[in-house]
């Protein structure tokens, strides 16, 4: 098949009519249907019936659609580059976080950046930092930002600021001016916990359970953006990286650090040998302002 015989049953599995994906195609319902015919012809069986009007997907396209969808979302990237090359922009800045930069560092950073470079655009997303560093060796994107070093050897890893970790806990269950809290405080709490792999959730794991009696954990969540909201809801306390503490401010939850201190570090991430530029230098300037402030906040 060819690139123009995937787009002809993409747009017929979205629309399931002719002349809807001939819009959608900005193409003629005859060149759709005789683009549809001669797929078809190439692949030795049918792919769609006329059913009271419509076109309904048969049993093989319906197997077709997710490796179609698959080759779509590989083909973006290459549209928004020739979009780019087309109105003379520069390539955009591919800029990856976890879920905590993303939603309380990022946004700040990037309006700052948008005010100094108009014409560059940027590109932000979520992900995981095993998903990072995948995204940095595949080349699908330029910085990675992360509270782990990942200590990997083709990933250069760049220390930003220092934090700590902080408590997250109902309005009034801190006493007045109570300034730390201590781990063997939270002796026998209802907590929510953190699913998965995250790197600080482990070194806390085996402090919290070698308290006697163990906190309750009956909640796990995925980020800590979801332990927060538990926390507002009244499920139990949280410990938190400081950037999700810093968005709670204002919220009316109790928040302290912990006593001893953990601390927390904000690395960016780059592909070794990767090259720089004004723009990605101005960025790390502006990430690591903006990471200082909201921490000494």
């Amino acid at each position: 098949m060819r690139l123009r015989h995937i787009e002809v049953i993409q747009a017929l599995l979205q629309t399931a009519h002719l002349g809807s994906a001939a819009q959608l195609l900005e193409l003629s319902v005859a060149e759709v249907e005789a683009l549809l015919r001669d797929a078809e012809s190439q692949l030795g069986f049918m792919l769609f019936a006329s059913v009271r009007g419509r076109l309904q997907a048969t049993r093989e396209a319906r197997e077709l659609q997710g490796a179609i969808t698959r080759v779509y979302d590989a083909f973006e990237p290459v549209q928004r580059l020739a979009d780019s090359l087309r109105f003379h922009q520069a390539p955009p800045l591919r800029i990856v976080g976890t879920a905590p930069l993303v939603q309380q560092l990022l946004p700040q950073c990037i309006a700052a950046l948008r005010r100094r470079f108009a014409d560059t655009p940027c590109r932000l997303l979520c992900q995981s930092t095993r998903e990072i560093i995948d995204s940095l060796l595949l080349r699908d994107c330029d910085l990675g930002l992360s509270l782990h070093d990942p200590e990997h050897p083709d990933i250069h890893s760049q220390a930003l600021a220092q934090g700590k970790l902080f408590l997250l806990a109902p309005h009034g269950w801190l006493q007045a001016k109570q300034k730390y809290v201590s781990l063997q405080d939270l002796a026998g709490q209802a907590m929510v916990g953190l699913e998965g792999h995250d790197p600080l959730s482990a070194v806390l794991a085996g402090k919290l359970q070698n308290l006697r009696p163990s906190p309750v954990i009956q909640t796990r969540v995925q980020t800590y953006q979801m332990m927060r909201s538990l926390v507002e809801a009244g499920e139990g306390l949280a410990i938190v990286d400081p950037f999700t503490a810093a968005g709670a401010r204002g919220s009316g939850l109790d928040i302290s650090p912990l006593s001893p201190p953990v601390g927390v570090t904000l690395y960016a991430l780059r592909r070794q040998g990767s090259d720089s530029s004004p723009l990605l230098n101005a960025l790390l300037e502006l990430l690591a302002e903006q990471a200082t402030a909201l921490l000494a906040g």
